[in-house]
This record gives C-alpha cells, sequence and structure tokens, in this order.
C-alpha cells in the first residue's frame, strides 16, 4: 500500500461534536470523536482507494473525546488514526504514531488484517519495550456508513422465553455447502436469509438462532502460519462491526455493504417467525498480551480499555486465556459495550446476547461480584434490559465458574446440565436426584433467586466440543488437525463410543448410536428449561472427533448438506413440535408439588418402574438409571396470552439409561383410560396404546412419552 501523504489543504477541518463517538454522517460531511484520556494528540487519516493518505489533526477536545467535523466526507470514506503519546510499556503507555488505529466505534471495516503491512507499536523479534519507527498499516480501516435502512414491515417475534428452541449457528457453515443456495452467497449473510435456508430453521421449528460471532475478528498470526483461521471468531477486533468475512457485497468490493446485508438478514428471519441472538466476545480484544499487536484499543488508550497488572502496568491481567481483559471497572469502556449493545439492538434490530466468558465482565478486583456496574448499568438500560440476556457463566480465574450466580433477568449455559446428561446416558449411576433436577428446570440452581426455568439454557452439545453424533462415536478427541499435536482441546468429554472408536459398519452399534442421539435431543426438548441445539446435530454432523474446531474453516466444521440424516432429523422436528404442542414442556414456572384433583395426583410425581412413587432410597440408590415422570395437565397455574388458564393433556415422559429393558407399569388413574404414546426413541415408527395401571417394555437406553387418553 502506497504510504504518501497529503496536507490536509483541501477541507477544513470544524470544532464538531464530542457525541456521538465514531464516524457519524449528517447528510453533509461527517463528525469524527475518539475517546482517549492520556493522548498528547490525534490525528484522523483519510484514504482513497488507491491507498493514499491524508491527515488532519484533531484540535477539539471535550472530556477526553477528540472530535472535528469534516464537510463533503461522504459514506465510503475510508479513515484511521494515529494517536500520539508516550511509547512507555513499563507505566502501561502505548502510544505509537507510526500506527494506523482502527476507530473503536467504526461501524464497517474495509477488510482483513493484513499483517505483512505492520501491526506491532514495538519492533518484532524482540521485547515489547523498543518502539517501532517504521509505518504500520495493517489494521483495517473504518468505513463511514449511510445508517439509513428500510426496516418498514419488520416485526420481532418476541417470543418468550419458556417458549425458545435456539440453535446454535455459524454463518458461514450454516450454509456454505447448501446446494440449494446460490453460490455467490454460500457462507454469508445474505445465504441465511435465502428462501431454501429460511424453509429449512422454519421447517425445523426452531424460535432463535443464536450466532457465533459476527462481530469483526482477528486471524491469529500463529494460525495463519499453519494455513488455518480464526474459524469461531472469538477474538473481537470490532464491537460494532459486522464481519466482512460472512458478507457477499464484501466479496465484491463493497464492504460497507456488510451493514445493510446483514440487517436484511435480520428482517428476513423475522419474518420467518425466528429471533436473532449474537454470541459476543465483551471480555477480551484481539490485540493479545503485551507481545500482541496494536491494532486499536492498545495505541489508542491501552490503561483505560485494558486490565493492567497494578505492581507492573506493562502486563495485563488475563481471565479469559487469551491475554487481556477488557476494563470494565473504566467508564469509558463500560460505555463501549452499553454503546455497542445499544448499536445492535437499536439498529441491527437483534433480539438478544450470548455474553461469552461473562464471569470475566462481573470481575470487580479478583473476586466475581454480581452486581459489577456491568450488570447493573445493563440492568438501568430501558433498550438491552428487554432483550434476550444469556451468560457463559464461567472464565478461566480463579472463582470463575458461577453456574446459577447471575442476577435476575439473565439465563445461563447451565454446563450442570450438559454434566448431568451425559453422564446419564453414558451409564453412569448415583445421578437420579441430579436428573431429577435437570429435567424440572433445575431448581436447585435458580429457584430461590427470582428466576424461572427459562433461566437454564439446557444444551448437551456446543460449538466448544463434540457434535451429538461425535459425543456418542468418540471418547477421545481427534484434533490433529488443528497441527498442536492433539494436545489442544477437552480431556474430560463424557462421551460414549458405544463400543469402537469412530466409524463403523456394525449395525448394531450404529443403531445405537442413532438411539443414543434421539434420546439426547429428547430430554433436552422434552425437559423444563430453555433447550439449544447445536446447529447441525439435527442432520448428524460430524467434526471426525474433532473437540476443539475453532480454527477449521473448511468441511470439518461446515454442513453435510449431502448427507443428511433424515430420519434423524424427521425425529427433531417430531420432538420440537411436540415441546411446543404441550404448554406441560415449557413451563413458566417451577413445579410446586401441590395437589391438583384428589390426594394423590400432584403436578408432578416420580415414579419408579414398577409404577410406585419415589422414595428417598431410590433417588439416593446408585443403581437407579430409570426415571418415570407424570405431569399433571391440569396442574399448570398459569394463563395464555389473553390470559385464559392454561390445561394440557396428562403426560407421563420415561427414560432409562439401563442396559436391560424394563417392564414399566403406568399410573392407574381414574381420569385416564389409556396412555397413547407419542415418542419412543427406540422406534421413530412405534404406535401403542396401553390401559391405565398396565405395563409396557422400556427398551435399554431408550424415551418414551405417553399422553392421557380420556373416554
Amino acid at each position: 500500500m502506497p504510504t504518501t501523504e497529503k496536507p490536509p489543504v483541501t477541507i477544513r477541518m470544524r470544532p464538531g461534536t464530542p457525541y456521538p463517538l465514531g464516524a457519524t454522517w449528517d447528510g453533509k460531511g461527517t463528525n469524527f470523536a475518539l475517546y482517549s484520556e492520556n493522548a498528547g494528540g490525534v490525528e484522523l487519516c483519510l484514504f482513497d482507494d488507491a491507498g493514499v493518505e491524508t491527515r488532519h489533526p484533531l484540535t477539539e477536545q471535550t472530556a477526553f473525546v477528540w472530535h472535528g467535523y469534516l464537510p463533503n466526507v461522504a459514506p465510503g470514506q475510508k479513515y484511521g488514526y494515529r494517536v500520539h503519546g508516550e511509547y512507555a510499556p513499563e507505566r502501561g503507555l502505548r502510544f505509537n504514531p507510526n500506527v494506523v488505529l482502527l476507530d473503536p466505534y467504526a461501524k464497517a471495516l474495509s477488510g482483513t488484517e493484513e499483517f505483512a503491512e505492520g501491526v506491532f507499536g514495538y519492533v518484532p523479534g524482540g521485547d515489547d519495550l523498543t518502539m517501532q519507527t517504521g509505518e504500520q498499516r495493517g489494521a483495517p480501516l473504518g468505513v463511514v456508513i449511510d445508517p439509513v435502512f428500510n426496516w418498514v414491515g419488520d416485526t420481532k417475534p418476541n417470543v418468550p422465553f419458556h417458549q425458545s428452541v435456539i440453535y446454535e449457528a455459524h454463518v458461514k457453515g450454516l450454509t456454505m455447502t447448501h446446494p440449494d443456495i446460490p453460490e455467490a452467497l454460500r457462507g454469508t449473510y445474505a445465504g441465511v436469509a435465502t428462501g431454501p435456508m429460511l424453509d429449512y430453521l422454519k421447517e425445523l421449528g426452531i424460535t432463535a438462532i443464536e450466532f457465533l460471532p459476527v462481530h469483526q475478528h482477528l486471524d491469529d498470526p500463529f494460525l495463519l502460519d499453519k494455513g488455518l483461521t480464526n474459524y469461531w471468531g472469538y477474538s473481537t477486533l470490532s464491537f460494532f462491526a459486522p464481519d466482512v468475512r460472512y458478507s457477499a457485497e464484501a466479496r465484491k468490493g463493497n464492504p460497507s455493504g456488510a451493514v445493510a446485508e446483514f440487517k436484511n438478514m435480520v428482517r428476513a428471519l423475522h419474518d420467518a417467525g425466528i429471533e436473532v441472538i449474537l454470541d459476543v466476545v465483551y471480555n477480551h480484544t484481539a490485540e493479545g498480551n503485551h507481545m500482541g499487536p496494536t491494532l486499536s484499543f492498545k495505541g489508542i488508550d491501552n490503561p483505560t480499555y485494558y486490565r493492567l497488572v497494578a505492581e507492573n502496568p506493562r502486563f495485563y491481567f488475563d481471565y479469559t486465556g487469551t491475554g487481556n481483559s477488557l476494563n470494565v471497572r473504566h467508564p469509558q469502556t463500560l460505555q463501549l459495550i452499553m454503546d455497542s449493545l445499544r448499536y445492535w439492538v437499536t439498529e441491527m434490530r437483534v433480539d438478544g446476547f450470548r455474553f461469552d466468558l461473562a464471569s470475566t465482565l462481573a470481575r470487580g478486583l479478583h473476586e466475581v461480584d454480581q452486581l459489577s456496574g456491568f450488570f447493573t448499568i445493563i440492568h438501568q438500560d430501558p433498550i438491552i434490559s428487554q432483550v434476550k440476556l444469556i451468560a457463559e457463566p464461567w472464565d478461566v480465574g480463579e472463582g470463575g465458574y458461577q453456574v446459577g450466580n447471575f442476577p435476575v433477568n439473565w439465563a445461563e449455559w447451565n454446563g450442570i446440565y450438559r454434566d448431568d446428561m451425559r453422564a446419564f446416558w453414558k451409564g453412569e449411576g448415583g445421578l437420579a436426584s441430579e436428573i431429577g433436577y435437570r429435567l424440572t428446570g433445575s431448581s436447585d440452581l435458580y429457584q430461590n433467586d427470582g428466576r424461572a426455568p427459562y433461566a437454564s439454557i439446557n444444551f448437551v452439545t456446543a460449538h466448544d466440543g463434540f457434535t451429538l453424533r461425535d459425543s456418542v462415536t468418540y471418547e477421545h478427541k481427534h484434533n490433529d488437525a488443528n497441527g498442536e499435536g492433539n494436545n489442544d482441546g477437552h480431556n474430560h468429554n463424557i462421551s460414549w463410543n458405544c463400543g469402537v472408536e469412530g466409524e463403523t459398519d456394525d449395525a448394531a452399534i450404529n443403531a445405537l448410536r442413532g438411539q443414543q442421539q434421539r434420546n439426547f435431543l429428547a430430554t433436552l426438548l422434552l425437559g423444563q428449561g430453555t433447550p439449544m441445539i447445536l446447529g447441525g446435530d439435527e442432520i448428524g454432523r460430524t467434526q471426525d472427533g474433532n473437540n476443539n474446531a475453532y480454527c477449521q474453516d473448511n468441511e470439518i466444521s461446515w454442513y453435510d448438506w449431502e448427507n443428511v440424516d433424515e430420519e434423524l432429523l424427521a425425529f427433531t422436528r417430531k420432538v420440537i413440535a411436540l415441546r411446543k404442542a404441550h404448554p406441560s414442556l415449557h413451563r413458566r414456572k417451577f413445579f410446586s408439588g401441590r395437589t391438583i384433583r384428589g390426594e394423590d395426583i400432584q403436578d408432578l410425581v416420580w415414579l419408579r418402574f414398577d409404577g410406585q412413587t419415589m422414595t428417598d432410597a431410590d433417588w439416593n440408590n446408585n443403581q437407579t438409571q430409570s426415571l418415570g415422570l407424570f405431569l399433571d395437565g391440569d396442574g399448570l397455574d398459569d394463563v395464555d396470552a389473553e390470559g385464559n388458564a392454561l390445561h394440557d393433556d396428562d403426560l407421563l415422559l420415561l427414560l432409562s439409561s439401563s442396559y436391560v429393558d424394563l417392564p414399566f407399569r403406568l399410573p392407574d388413574l381414574d381420569s385416564c383410560d389409556n396412555w397413547e404414546l407419542l415418542l419412543d426413541t427406540s422406534d421413530d415408527n412405534a404406535e401403542e396404546q396401553i390401559k391405565t395401571g398396565e405395563e409396557t417394555t422400556l427398551k435399554a437406553r431408550s424415551v418414551k412419552l405417553y399422553r392421557c387418553v380420556r373416554g
């Protein structure tokens, strides 16, 4: 890229305003505003299509915001900043005007990072104490945007949390190989918005799609050196810009078009009745530790944006395992996060967020403080407090595992649910009471702090770990493709390969694997709480045993639409439909154990396989591997959207992780003549009607769901 600089004589800089931060076009020109309380000077750098730079000093400063207004600067203009000040890493200062920096508030980016053009504030090859004197122009540039978009007719689905079924997916992987999507749109926001993809998601029955990070991220040099990339994207560079990697417009040379393309995708999903939830990473940035690149925050105001070690501010606190942690104790960093969240809700119209390593955001000093400024501000915000808020309730720091400890209005990825369900279906004993809690919304974790069952985001698989198919195919990770000697990824997978490691032609083992996948899906979707399906699990997606495919932007991670397990897909659709059809399976309130009719019928009754009520001895017996859960249809204690009392069929859920078939006696109810089978994980085509009080055969490692038929 040329390094020619033009003198700033063609356009006269006006004072402008300190708010809003970022680049704001008003139809006649653009206001630029950048926060830096420790800088000695700031230059706005405009770039033309040939890469020629024009510098404009920002001489106005208000409350640490450097600002100025340029007439006739219009959407499409590329820009960056050079920030002057001390280069003194030992005191936490890393200013270097030789580095062109990305605006933290840029709404669109010119492209991806270019390491060959320089991204380091120090001289690579040594320590970080020697300032770089060569030109460093490898960071993406910001692009001025026109924010106008026609949202006429867009209506947010506003699906109540307790009725939600979440589908975790990657924008690129979801559509990259889909044969019915035009090749130019595969792997993009526009590809998700096509008819074939929307029809698929609607027919599946999910109510929300939770996208892995779409904020522009960085591809780490150590991955690029191995011919790999940061596919998952948990290395945020910009908290406002949709990643150009997933933009069909950017592929055509129009990177700022990614903004409207993303909005079009959101509108299309809303039209299909599907909410959009973003996986967001506000706990750290792509700039890494003291040896990482200088792309934006580090060179603009390092002490403001990062948690530095007080005794030696050259170094960073790292609660995330990525090299740094954002300094959420600083008001400006909190404002950055809140402005970003508000932007994605108001301008991009998303419906919620899943916060990666959310415990990091709660940290005051070292401890996790659930009343930290971050949560207080969110709860007071009239916009953000009204969308779906989901925490990944852990980080890698001391005391970072906080499942069950987040505030009211927050839902949580329930890692305890995942581990208990995996262990149960693996055949481990002593889990009866734990499974009882997990199937009923984890009241042990959420009932006593004002939350409801839907606060528990239930999942058995997610992007991090085995897929569902791999969890019944592999007991050990197979991550050789990552180039780390199979040393990366979890070793504690709680998986069972059904007798053979990896793929096999053995029909009996494959049948068992299919049944186990159905067991996981059935318990996930028929229990209380908010279910989250890992995208692709419903079609039998495999990663060949890779449980850490973060760097695999290829067929390992992409959906294989040419080899769909059609029977498993039909089963998943059926179970989702059953969940949505029966309010007893997605209650807003925890069970109370109250009597509904007669002395023996309660809203919930736990049964042994002989039809008797579970006793304390049964719950504590390590050999208990089967459970029956009776749900009284008159025990919902709830109303519908019109205020009418909710009623449902009486339902009976049976599950057994035993390796032998069991005779299971169905409840003998005066109000019930027959039990009609709705679902059997051992036989997709099973049909059965049994008189009340009689026995059925509960196959080894299977789930059955019945409804009471009266008259």
